[in-house]
C-alpha cells in the first residue's frame, strides 16, 4: 500500500481524537494520508463493550476521514513495553512507513499511556534494524512528535501549538461518536469531558493567538526552512 504520512499510536480509542483531533482533520483537509493505530480496545470500561467501541471508532474515523485505522489487539489496562508488543509496532512501522509518528508523551497519568511511550519509542528503533526477523523492509521514521492528554491536570510544556480553529468543529463531532466514553454516566464534576476539551483547545489557542490550538512536544530538534513559518 501506499506509505502513511502521519501516523497516530494511541493507547485507546478515542486518544488520537482527544488529543490531535484538529490537527488531524487539517492534515487530511490538505490531501495527506493519515492513519491511526490504536493499540487496545480500551475495555473494560463502565458503560462500554468491544462491539460499542469498534461501533464508536468506526464513526469518529468516518468524521475525521481518516485514511487507515487498525487495532494492534494489545491488553487495556496492562499495556507493557515488552518484546512481542516491540516486535508487533515495529512491523507496523515497516509496512506502512511512515514519515511522523504522533505518539504520546511520557509525562502522563494513565499507566497505558505512559507505556505507550515508550513502546513507540522502542518499535521506532526497532524498525530499522537489518538483520531481524521481522516483515518487510527495514524503516526509521524520520520525525517522533508527542501529544499530550487531558488525564493530567497540568499545562505541559510544548515545542509548537498547531492552530486548529478551522478543524476544531469536526473534532468536537468526531468526540461525540465515542458516547459511551465521553457522554454517558460520567462522575459528578464542574465540567463534562466534552467541555473540559474544549476548555483546553481555548486555553492553547490564546498561547498562539489563535481560537483552538493542540500542543505538541518533539524529543529531538525541528528543522525550518525558514522563519515565514513561525508565528
Amino acid at each position: 500500500m501506499e506509505p502513511i504520512e502521519y501516523l497516530v499510536v494511541a493507547a485507546h480509542p478515542d486518544d488520537a481524537e482527544i488529543s490531535l483531533g484538529g490537527t488531524l482533520a487539517g492534515l487530511i483537509a490538505r490531501g495527506a494520508r493519515v492513519g491511526v493505530l490504536d493499540l487496545t480496545d480500551g475495555e473494560p470500561t463502565p458503560h462500554g463493550t468491544i462491539e460499542i467501541r469498534a461501533r464508536e471508532t468506526s464513526a469518529a474515523t468516518a468524521v475525521l476521514g481518516l485514511t487507515w485505522r487498525e487495532n494492534l489487539g494489545l491488553p487495556n489496562r496492562r499495556l507493557e513495553c515488552n518484546l512481542e508488543a516491540r516486535s508487533a509496532l515495529a512491523s507496523v512501522f515497516r509496512r506502512l512507513r511512515p514519515r511522523v509518528i504522533l505518539a504520546h508523551h511520557h509525562r502522563d497519568a494513565h499507566p497505558d499511556h505512559v507505556a505507550a511511550s515508550s513502546l513507540t519509542d522502542a518499535a521506532r528503533f526497532w524498525a530499522k534494524l537489518s538483520k531481524t526477523d521481522l516483515p518487510g523492509d527495514p524503516w526509521y521514521p524520520p520525525v517522533l512528535l508527542h501529544f499530550f492528554s487531558i488525564h493530567l491536570k497540568a499545562m505541559p510544556a510544548a515545542r509548537m501549538v498547531i492552530d486548529v480553529s478551522a478543524h476544531f468543529a469536526t473534532k468536537m463531532q468526531a468526540l461525540k461518536c465515542y458516547e459511551s466514553q465521553l457522554i454517558q454516566g460520567r462522575i459528578p464534576s464542574p465540567s463534562t469531558p466534552l467541555e473540559d476539551i474544549e476548555a483546553m483547545g481555548r486555553a492553547w489557542g490564546v498561547t498562539i493567538r489563535s481560537k483552538y490550538g493542540e500542543p505538541l512536544d518533539s524529543p529531538e530538534e525541528l528543522g525550518l526552512s525558514d522563519l515565514s513559518a513561525v508565528r
